[in-house]
């Protein structure tokens, strides 16, 4: 452990030393534009969005928010022309002049003027692209993508760059698992299939940005050591009430109904935010498995061939509604709260025919699964923001409180069969009851100061975290006619973790260096109670985390940077969890009790060139690398799927990010990523030792066609790859949309079709000792959808100050 840390701070002094050594040799200068906006009567205009762009052809290059004062600065900028404009639901568009930056520019006071209805629309706008690549994470901005509209969270991520979801929904990023979801700044307690559902009843439309943030900062829980997944919903910054109604229509194989509302309502010292949508949503799963079982001499000793298909109906409402307040121009308080509904209905059919060493059948069986699903998901947020002075010193604190239940009803009724399809043996009936309860409660304070002596920026936070979870799972035997317990399946475990974190964070930027050094430690403590046979563990461990950063830019065309960390993946409860879960009379999951956290330790190189083209460079190892597993268990031809860990994982990265544009008509953004993942121990009686070169592409292209008229057109692409036994086949797949702005773009009609050649499926085969398996599975993927959407409301001059939740990053920079 002391290694990881020496290497990792032995690496930032080295690179650092040489960067040093570079800024005395390099004669390169930037500048900075400054500058105030107020009305024709001197009041500051506040929460006007600037957007700074390239005089050229108007690309963006950042943008920033006026403050409470009307002023604005951009800075560490290389010479050249520029052009500023502004956006304001308040004020009325404006535009300057070509600005030639060779000096430090102060602009003094620029008017604006009240916005009124009679104004035309700005015929220069800058809009985000759907992709924007960033040193340390990618950004997403999905309220103004085409193909998002209609979709779900976890569509979107779909199509993302370097994310892959495989069967078991488990969310990869750049073929890595081990992923932390979080919204709004706060972790999701929820992995695989759980995590997945959340997300399908999370209506895109909700959804301002996703980041996908591949080395987070000490800020940032040390949770994820793929990355973390950011989710940020939808909240206006700007003055008056205002806000946007959505419905979607898709139609698949089966029908899919999202009508959705946000809202926002500001004045001088009080905002009201809120949203809800209601997403109804037919799926299915068509899964077939072909398994093979062999003898201690490694020859076949039998099979089962499997015909599974599932129909999934799932009934979500989703809310959220919350409010900040300035008690003064200093100190904002609000509170969120978030609703999530759901009921499903699922229904399965499963075809089992086995087969005797010969390769000849000998029987079958059919399974069917008739399953309720009720999940409702409950969150509160209280936060606190103080600016204690003029300098910048900052305090934030947050308290959350969640709960998540689950309660869920299966039948399952098995017919067995012999070679004459007459019955072989009784049938059996199995029904189960399974409840849990998770709840969540945690307190965060987060402490910002610059350090003007040596212009630097300190950070520091505290944070604790209570999770309690109580998972009871009743199943009875049906086969007579009366309810018999099963007690080999019913179990009921209970699961406390108490996490105590620290961190500290410094950061300095000269005219081309910036370096970012944070150090953060916690401490867990967490129990586990199997109550049926009082079989428990009891872990307490602390773990230090440091991460660092050092970036260069040489010239305008050259910029350089490398970062580090050291993270953690804690084992889910559920993956935790003992006892087993019925899929059918020879399938099983079950939890691992004496599951190990996976450590990695990452470093990537990022170059930037021409501001726009950006290759990264990336290696990381994992000891204790958490993998499910499917295994033969105790009973003949029966398999049981749990986790396990692995000794190691090593992973090397290289990809390109490769924007372009063609006259005013094309903006491509484009991504590729070449990786190698490298599986090294022992697992299930068997020696793993896999690896493969593996590929990613994804192109996202919007086509403009008319000032009211667009398109947009998707596709990805990933190769053959391994996830510890698993090899996976590659799959492609496109989509394409087209958008039409009505009613002086207030409203907007899209068009959706995705997956257009049904070619996202899933082709996979496993091997290890005594057990084999291939399998093929297809979704309801190719969807057509039309979306209509409504913005209404206006606005009023003035407003309040922005508002940074407590673990809101620093200022987005776009370019």
């Amino acid at each position: 452990m002391k290694r990881s840390y020496m290497f990792t701070f032995a690496l930032l002094i080295c690179v650092t030393t040489y960067i040093n050594k570079a800024v005395s040799q390099t004669g390169n200068t930037f500048y900075s534009i400054k500058g105030t906006f107020a009305t024709a009567d001197n009041t500051p205009a506040r929460d006007v969005v600037v957007q700074l762009l390239q005089a050229t052809d108007k690309k963006l290059v950042k943008l920033e928010y006026t403050d409470a004062q009307g002023n604005f600065s951009f800075d560490h900028l290389p010479a050249g022309q520029y052009l500023l404009a502004t956006q304001s639901m308040a004020y009325a568009p404006w535009l300057s002049a070509a600005v030639t930056l060779n000096k430090h520019l102060q602009l003094g006071i620029l008017r604006l003027q009240p916005a009124t209805t009679t104004l035309k629309e700005a015929t220069v706008t800058a809009s985000k692209p759907f992709i924007q690549q960033q040193y340390d994470k990618t950004t997403l901005n999905v309220a103004g993508s085409i193909s998002a509209a209609g979709s779900t969270a976890l569509e979107v991520l779909e199509k993302a760059p370097g994310i892959t979801i495989d069967q078991n929904d488990n969310i990869a990023m750049r073929g890595r698992q081990g992923v932390q979801v979080m919204m709004d700044g706060k972790l999701v307690p929820m992995s695989g299939q759980e995590l997945a559902n959340l997300l399908r009843n999370l209506s895109a439309n909700q959804i301002e940005k996703i980041d996908l943030i591949t080395n987070p900062s000490a800020r940032y829980d040390a949770a994820g050591n793929a990355g973390i997944i950011d989710i940020r919903l939808r909240k206006s910054h700007q003055s008056g009430t205002s806000g946007n109604m959505s419905l979607s229509y898709g139609q698949g194989i089966y029908p899919k109904i999202t009508p959705s509302l946000n809202f926002n309502s500001k004045s001088k010292q009080l905002n009201i935010f809120g949203s809800y949508s209601y997403n109804y949503r037919e799926l299915m799963n068509d899964l077939d498995i072909e398994r093979q079982f062999y003898n201690a001499a490694d020859q076949y000793s039998g099979g089962i061939n499997y015909d599974n298909f599932f129909k999934l109906g799932f009934n979500n409402h989703n809310a959220r509604l919350g409010a900040d307040y300035n008690v003064s121009p200093d100190i904002t308080i609000g509170i969120v709260a978030n609703g999530i509904f759901n009921k499903g209905d699922i229904r399965s059919s499963s075809l089992a025919e086995s087969f005797d060493v010969q390769q000849q059948p000998t029987s079958s069986f059919v399974t069917k699964g008739d399953n309720h699903p009720q999940r409702n998901n409950g969150s509160i947020n209280l936060n606190y923001k103080h600016k204690l002075d003029t300098s910048g010193k900052e305090l934030s604190v947050d308290l959350d409180y969640a709960r998540f239940s689950n309660d869920e009803l299966q039948n399952y009724h098995t017919s067995y069969f012999d070679l004459q399809q007459t019955p072989a043996k009784p049938d059996y009936r199995l029904f189960g009851n399974l409840s849990g309860d998770l709840s969540i409660k945690s307190l965060k304070a987060d402490y910002s100061q610059p350090l003007k002596g040596i212009g630097a920026q300190l950070e520091a936070g505290i944070k604790s975290s209570w999770v309690k979870a109580d998972n009871d799972v009743q199943f009875y035997d049906r086969s007579s006619g009366t309810d018999i317990p099963d007690t080999g399946k019913s179990n009921r475990f209970k699961y406390d973790e108490n996490i105590n974190a620290a961190y500290l964070n410094a950061s300095k930027k000269w005219t081309h260096l910036s370096v970012q050094l944070g150090l953060r430690v916690e401490n867990t403590i967490a129990k586990g109670l199997q109550v049926t046979n009082k079989e428990n563990f009891d872990r307490n461990y602390t773990q230090f985390f440091p991460s660092g950063y050092v970036g260069y830019m040489f010239n305008k065309t050259h910029d350089l940077g490398v970062s580090v960390s050291r993270r953690i993946n804690r084992p889910s409860y559920r993956e935790l969890n003992p006892f087993k879960v019925f899929l059918d009379p020879l399938t099983y999951s079950t939890g691992n009790p004496y599951l190990k956290p996976e450590i990695t330790n990452a470093f990537e190189l990022t170059h930037t060139y021409k501001e726009k083209y950006i290759t990264k460079i990336g290696f990381s190892t994992t000891t204790d690398n958490i993998l499910t597993v499917l295994s033969p268990d105790k009973e003949p031809n029966s398999v049981i799927q749990t986790g396990h860990n692995l000794a190691r994982y090593n992973y090397y990265n290289l990809s390109f990010s490769v924007p372009f544009s063609v006259g005013k008509w094309l903006n491509s953004s484009n991504e590729a990523l070449a990786y190698y993942g490298e599986y090294k121990g022992d697992l299930a009686n068997t020696h793993l030792n896999a690896s493969r070169v593996s590929f990613n592409l994804n192109s996202i292209n919007s086509i403009t066609i008319d000032p009211n008229t667009s398109m947009e057109v998707t596709a990805t692409y990933n190769s053959r790859t391994y996830y510890g036994f698993l090899d996976v086949k590659g799959v492609w797949f496109m989509g394409i949309g087209a958008q039409r702005q009505l009613w002086k773009k207030k409203a907007s009609l899209r068009l959706n079709l995705s997956d257009v050649f049904f070619t996202n499926y899933t082709n996979a085969i496993t091997r290890l000792t005594g057990y084999g398996e291939t399998f093929f599975q297809r979704r309801d993927s190719r969807v057509l959808t039309l979306t209509f959407n409504y913005k209404f409301g206006g606005s009023t001059s003035g407003g309040g100050n922005r508002k940074a939740g407590g673990a809101e990053e620093e200022k987005r920079r776009a370019g």
